[in-house]
């Protein structure tokens, strides 16, 4: 097994040399050094698992993070075949861990509102100060907000049903949500 000499540069060894050399030393460097190689590769196979770029790009550096741990733990033979099956099998935890990745229940959603707060007057006063909050957002936020967390739709169907980009669709239920704990705060102060 070859160690870094001045003359020798990580990106001029194998695969198996750099898995030897991480769990050696340790240096997370020499292991970002192998996974760049592969960075194609597991952005290729997340894409195709999760269908969504954002999320894919997430499973890519969260894949980085568990090899941290996981080179040290397996007896590699090869790092390239490994790598692949340990990126499918993070995507399909995923999958499993959130068929309703996408989705957050209305109460959680709304957990900012007095319904949860035993403080407040009545569930209806703080139902019907949603209902105006809702009348207050933009079309677009309106929509999204509604079909996300009231008919448990995923990102991906909202563009479907909407016409809207997913990146559109990610912003109008951000910013729908962001305006509506706003409006309640405030109804809540008056």
């Amino acid at each position: 097994m070859r160690f870094f000499t001045r003359s020798v540069k990580p990106e001029d060894l194998a695969d198996d040399e750099l898995v030897n050399s991480y769990r050696t030393n340790g240096d997370v460097a020499i292991l970002g050094k192998l996974y760049e190689r592969y960075m194609g590769l597991v952005y290729g196979v997340c894409l195709k698992y999760l269908k969504d770029e954002e999320l894919a790009k997430d499973a890519v550096m969260g894949i980085f993070e568990e090899l941290v741990t996981k080179v040290k733990q397996h007896d590699i033979k090869q790092f390239r075949a490994w790598l692949y099956v340990l990126s499918r099998n993070h995507c399909l935890m995923q999958l499993r861990a959130g068929k309703k990745m996408d989705i957050v229940v209305l109460d959680e959603f709304m957990e900012f509102t007095p319904i949860l707060h035993p403080d407040t007057d009545s569930r209806e006063e703080t139902m019907q100060a949603l209902e105006r909050c809702m009348e207050k957002l933009i079309p677009a936020q309106k929509q999204s907000v509604t079909l996300f967390y009231l008919d448990e739709k995923c990102y991906k169907d909202i563009a479907e049903l909407t016409g809207f980009t997913l990146n559109e669709v990610k912003s109008y239920i951000q910013n729908g949500k962001r305006n509506l704990k706003i409006c309640l705060e405030r109804n809540g102060e008056q």
